[in-house]
Parts: structure tokens; C-alpha cells; sequence
């Protein structure tokens, strides 16, 4: 789930994967278009590469917006995972 907890602030929650990420993708993308976002994550239980992918993407969408993407409370389970794939300077930086 995908809550904006205040402006330029959100929080991702309960399983982030494959069959969550396709309705989640466009709001945080657009969130993460509108200006600098600080993402919350610690209410993460589950996540698999799908997870990563939606970061990924989100974090494209600032980029090319010129805004910073901040994620912060990473479970260890997701960021495992996201060093298994080499990830981590992109997703880990900032917390």
C-alpha cells in the first residue's frame, strides 16, 4: 500500500510484490515526478524483485524530473536482495 503522508513524503507498506507492484507503479511514479520524495518503507513485511523494479522505476521518474528520491527504513530482507543484484548504491543511498 502506498500512503503520502505529507508533502514530498510517503510510505510504502504490507507485501511489495509481483501481483502489488502493478497497482502501485503509476501512483509512486507520479509522486516521485511531482518533486523531491522521501520514501518510507519500514512498514514493508514482504517484498520480492518486483519490489526492486517498482524503486527502480520511481526512482527513474525523479531522475528525469531533476528530483531526488530518498528511501529510508529498507527492511533487511529487501535490501538482501537488492545487494544479491548489485542494487545497493541505487537503492540503499540516504538512509
Amino acid at each position: 500500500m502506498l500512503n503520502a503522508t505529507a508533502p514530498g513524503a510517503a510510505s510504502l507498506s504490507g507485501r511489495i510484490d509481483m501481483d502489488s507492484c502493478a497497482g502501485l507503479a503509476r501512483p509512486l511514479i507520479q509522486l516521485a515526478a511531482q518533486g523531491p520524495l522521501r520514501l518510507d518503507l519500514s512498514g514493508v513485511e514482504a517484498a520480492d524483485s518486483a519490489a526492486l523494479a517498482l524503486l527502480l522505476s520511481a526512482r527513474r521518474a525523479a531522475a528525469a524530473a531533476g528530483h531526488a528520491l530518498t528511501l529510508s527504513g529498507m527492511p533487511a530482507g529487501l535490501a538482501t536482495l537488492a545487494g544479491l543484484y548489485d542494487l545497493e548504491a541505487l537503492l540503499c543511498a540516504g538512509e
